[in-house]
């Protein structure tokens, strides 16, 4: 009989407890769900799909870099001109160098 707690398929064998085997397991499990699935499809998909993926990624950091960048500039104008409260004026609309007055009929 084999004891539950150890995992033989690993270099590690220190005993686990059972939820971490049961996590072993499900790792395992999607791992070879994953190699099944790829031993499926072409290698010219895997490929050209593995460039989609890298071209994508690299698209968002684009964009995040750029909205960054802006919220940045955005931040640096503020200390150069002075905090919100110092550019809100005191009419009665409450608008100012920060602020927008916005009427809805």
């Amino acid at each position: 009989m084999t004891d539950t707690n150890t995992t033989p398929e690993t270099e590690e064998t220190s005993p686990r407890n059972p939820f971490e085997t049961f996590l072993f397991h499900q790792r395992r499990a999607l791992e070879e769900t994953g190699k099944a699935l790829e031993a499926l499809l072409p290698e010219g998909f895997r490929e050209h799909g593995a460039n989609a993926t890298r071209e994508f990624t690299k698209g968002l950091r684009v964009l995040m870099e750029a909205a960054v960048d802006e919220v940045k500039r955005a931040g640096d104008k503020m200390k150069s001109d002075g905090s919100p409260e110092a550019t809100e004026s005191d009419d009665e609309g409450g608008t100012g160098a920060t602020k927008v007055k916005v009427v809805v009929e």
